[in-house]
């Protein structure tokens, strides 16, 4: 059977590596957001096409979650990272060469599927310190990637206004290219212990997910605190720009960015969740959600901006704190099964997003922003009634 390499103890460097390279190619799936239109009317794409660009780009990081992030259970860590960001940097340039518009779905779907690299590369992390330090590590790598989500869409609305949609993609491919070579020096080796095959990995996520209670409570909680997220993310940017606010692009960039302060939270959650206070912490975190939509009632109310980037950043203060607590204790989990555990959570997750996104939309064209905010209020309350009534019937067991 093959042998792991020992867990060792991360630098505050090596950590900062970590956290940079999840943020700079998880960034790649939320590129192409606030750049679908520009990119269909270049490439002459139907309108009903255009909006696919980001539909296949997640389709594409969904199935990376189950069939590239499971390969870490395998596949020696860092060789697998570093082919993963090679291809993605590929991808990217045929995005941004690409001459016909199948060829250009195609590379969109390769750059999601590819992207999905970050999600090797939290669990590798986490490997890599011992349980006492294992919370701050995740939550620190985590900070990093939620700052790559929050970046990205910003930074490729201001890219493409000065240099043209393409060279965000040419871009993004020289950044993988660069961070590929720097993993190359930077990160050490991890070969999981199996001696199995992808097959056999692939037809074990079945009973991994039906036998690991944690995994699926987990799941369903962050699901739905992440679907709140999505809703919140795939509204505001219209309720920002029409008459009650009339926000333009660079105001909502600037809101953007100023919501990326909740990836402050992730690093303070890791050391809670290594103090021992996770359970305390879960559901203060499932509130922050619930009250944040509640703030936007009377941000819509008195037309205060101000207090909509107080909700935004209580928002994502509460989804990240809660994924960070997650992760940690689905990582305290076999280590032998950390990629398809990871793999099988993310995926969950994403998917319920998914679902978040459109039914906001649904929502803000009926009733407006209220509607909105009421449906998150529920959602994220239904996450925190789930996790009162497991915790009060005493199957909630974790670090």
């Amino acid at each position: 059977m093959k042998q792991e390499e020992n867990r060792g103890s991360l630098s505050r460097a090596h950590v900062t590596v970590f956290a940079t390279a999840c943020g700079i190619t998880v960034a790649n799936i939320y590129y192409a957001q606030p750049l679908a239109q520009t990119i269909g009317h270049a490439l002459a794409m139907p309108n009903t096409l255009s909006g696919l660009v980001v539909t296949v780009t997640q389709i594409g990081y969904a199935a990376g979650l189950i069939l590239l992030v499971s390969l870490a259970d395998l596949v020696e860590n860092r060789r697998l990272v570093i082919a993963a960001l090679l291809a993605d940097a590929l991808a990217l340039v045929a995005m941004a060469v690409a001459p016909v518009i199948s060829l250009f779905f195609l590379a969109v779907f390769a750059v999601g599927f590819f992207s999905a690299a970050a999600q090797i590369l939290v669990p590798f992390a986490a490997h890599l310190v011992p349980e006492a330090r294992r919370g701050r590590v995740v939550g620190n790598v985590m900070g990093g990637l939620l700052l790559g989500i929050m970046l990205s869409r910003p930074l490729s609305s201001l890219l493409s206004g000065w240099f043209g949609w393409q060279a965000v993609f040419w871009l993004s491919a020289l950044l993988m290219a660069g961070l590929a070579l720097l993993l190359r020096f930077r990160l050490p080796t991890r070969q999981p212990r199996h001696d199995s095959h992808y097959l056999a990995i692939l037809g074990s996520l079945w009973h991994l997910f039906r036998t690991t209670p944690l995994l699926r409570r987990r799941a369903l909680w962050q699901g739905l605190l992440f679907a709140a997220f999505n809703m919140f993310w795939t509204a505001t940017p219209m309720v920002l720009s029409g008459p009650r606010f009339n926000l333009s692009p660079h105001g909502i960039a600037l809101f953007l960015l100023a919501g990326a302060a909740g990836a402050l939270a992730a690093p303070i959650a890791g050391r809670l969740a290594d103090k021992g206070l996770s359970q305390p912490t879960t559901g203060v975190a499932m509130l922050m959600v619930a009250l944040a939509f509640a703030a936007t009632f009377a941000a819509w109310t008195l037309h205060s901006i101000t207090i909509f980037v107080v909700a935004a950043i209580v928002l994502d203060a509460g989804v990240q704190t809660h994924q960070v607590l997650s992760l940690r204790a689905i990582y305290n989990l076999p280590a032998e099964a950390r990629g398809r555990l990871n793999g099988l959570f993310m995926t969950s997750v994403f998917l319920c997003g998914s679902g978040g996104a459109l039914l906001a939309g649904a929502l803000f064209s009926h009733e407006g922003w209220p509607g909105v905010a009421v449906a998150g209020c529920i959602v994220s309350t239904l996450a925190l009634v789930s996790f009162a009534a497991v915790k009060t019937l005493g199957h909630v067991k974790e670090a």
